[in-house]
This record gives structure tokens, C-alpha cells and sequence, in this order.
């Protein structure tokens, strides 16, 4: 079983590496956002209460992500490992994330940090904006987005890194050959 972390600001590409991820391994995957998202297209009480928060460009509290968490994880018992996507977002939630783990006799194996400068996230989000209709990705929402990132979710970086489970992959230029460095950095372990 191996369980990844894919790491980096909105817009590095977090989800199509992901897809790459679930193809060669056979991985479960975790987008938070999706399932965020999944809830708030079904108007649950969740989905009102998260939406909420990511309308306004803010991080859904910890308490309620790790709950969503637990529960999607029980229903993967079976897997052969999953990709975190947009989780852990802060340094409780890495911890958090650890002791659900351990909980179920696993570890974090690596967590894949996707480096892409800010100018290129934001062409990024306002394109992807305007293909998919996403409400969050406008000019406003996404500085809020990064401001976010860089304030709360960056300081994960270092920890990771003093964990010694963090790679670094440059997020920009062709998608293939990203991939063939993740993969690289994946098949080291």
C-alpha cells in the first residue's frame, strides 16, 4: 500500500497529475475538493456550510474536513494506496491526517510538491475559470485562493520536507514528462 500526498497552490496541477497517479497505480483518490464540491452541488448541509467557505476563498475548518476524511477512507479499505489531493492543507490537518493513517495501520509514504510560479497559477485558474465555469476561479477569488496558499498551506512544505517525504517536481512544461518525474521520485521509494 503507498499513500501520497499531491502538494502544491491552486492551479500547479494537482488533479491531472492525480489522473496520471490513478492510471499507472491503481490508487484510490481523495480530492477534497470534489468532494466538497459534490456536496454543494447536492445542497447537503455540509455542501451549504463548505460552500460558504470556498465562495469567500477560505479553507473549510479542520474539524469538518478531517470528519469527511475519515469517513471517505473507511470506504477505501481495500485500495492499494490513495493520492491525497488538496489535503493536508495546514499543519493540523497533517497531523490529523498522520493518526488517521496509523489509525488503520499506514504511513504517509511521499508527498509530491508541485512548484509552479504565481503568474503561471493565475493564467492557469483564470483559463480553467472560463472552460469549466468553476465560480471560484475569477481574479478575486483566486489572490484570495493563493494568499491562503502561501499563509497557511506553504508552512506544509517545510514540514514535510523535515519529515524528509518531500519531493519537489517543477509543475511547469509538459505534462508527460512531469509525470516521468513523479514516477521516478514513486518508483525510488
Amino acid at each position: 500500500m503507498i499513500n501520497i500526498v499531491i502538494f502544491g497552490a491552486p492551479g500547479s496541477g494537482k488533479g491531472t497529475q492525480s489522473e496520471l497517479l490513478i492510471q499507472e497505480y491503481g490508487l484510490s483518490h481523495i480530492s477534497t475538493g470534489d468532494v466538497l464540491r459534490g456536496q454543494i452541488a447536492q445542497q447537503t448541509e455540509l455542501g451549504k456550510i463548505a460552500d460558504s467557505y470556498i465562495s469567500n476563498g477560505k479553507l473549510i475548518p479542520d474539524e469538518l474536513m478531517i470528519d469527511i476524511l475519515d469517513k471517505v477512507l473507511d470506504s477505501m479499505q481495500d485500495s492499494k494506496g490513495v493520492i491525497f489531493d488538496g489535503f493536508p492543507r495546514t499543519i493540523n490537518q497533517a497531523e490529523a491526517l498522520d493518526k488517521l493513517l496509523a489509525k488503520r495501520g499506514a504511513s504517509l509514504d511521499i508527498v509530491i510538491g508541485l512548484e509552479v510560479d504565481e503568474d503561471e497559477l493565475i493564467k492557469r485558474l483564470i483559463n480553467r475559470g472560463k472552460t469549466s465555469g468553476r465560480s471560484d476561479d475569477n481574479l478575486e477569488t483566486i489572490q484570495k485562493r493563493l494568499d491562503v496558499y502561501h499563509s497557511q498551506t506553504n508552512p506544509l512544505r517545510e514540514h514535510y520536507i523535515k519529515k524528509n517525504i518531500y519531493k519537489a517536481i517543477h509543475g511547469v512544461g509538459d505534462v508527460t514528462k512531469i509525470f516521468g518525474e513523479i514516477k521516478h521520485a514513486i518508483d525510488s521509494l
